[in-house]
């Protein structure tokens, strides 16, 4: 209610989701506030992967947990939370991946992470692209205040990957699958 008050909020390809099973969504991410815009444009429950130094508050940390966010260490191979992202979605959960790893100031991109790609490889669940839009004005990296704004989530059609391509290049297709719904 509060995203369609203050934000204006719109979004187009629910049907895209499937209704059952596990499979990844696979988003930019610009903001914090991201994460939940995608989950509510979802009406599946979704799973998270978030950078392990938020956990470091008790509270927060509960709170994320309560969720479905799980901790993940950055520009590292971690083998826990890889584990952890198999096991949600081989038990039919849906998990959100941000495949550039970290909020990019509208515009910029980097090469994404390949740890999406060894996912989509090894799972081999339905892989969804998602285009947030607005949220890099309604809260841009930095910023300490939300500003209204018209944010809006386009869910795509699967992508459908060469599971043999090495997981850099697996990443890059879900990349450029995200950045055609721009």
């Amino acid at each position: 209610m509060i995203f369609k008050l203050l934000f204006r909020f719109k979004v187009k390809g629910r049907e895209n989701l499937p209704k059952s099973g596990g499979f990844i969504l696979a988003s930019n991410h610009v903001s914090y506030l991201d994460p939940i815009a995608v989950g509510i444009a979802s009406f599946r429950k979704l799973n998270y992967m978030a950078r392990h130094d938020l956990f470091f508050n008790p509270w927060f940390s509960w709170l994320l947990t309560h969720i479905n966010v799980f901790s993940v260490r950055r520009n590292t191979a971690d083998v826990a939370a890889l584990k952890e992202a198999i096991r949600r979605v081989k038990n039919g959960g849906a998990l959100l991946l941000f495949p550039e790893g970290r909020r990019m100031a509208n515009g910029s991109s980097v090469d994404p992470e390949a740890g999406i790609g060894f996912l989509a490889a090894k799972l081999d669940v339905p892989v969804i692209p998602v285009f947030v839009k607005g949220t890099g004005i309604a809260l841009p990296k930095g910023a300490k205040f939300i500003r209204p704004t018209k944010v809006s989530v386009q869910i795509g059609k699967q992508i459908f990957i060469e599971r043999r391509l090495p997981y850099h290049d697996i990443a890059r297709v879900i990349m450029e699958g995200v950045n055609k719904l721009s």
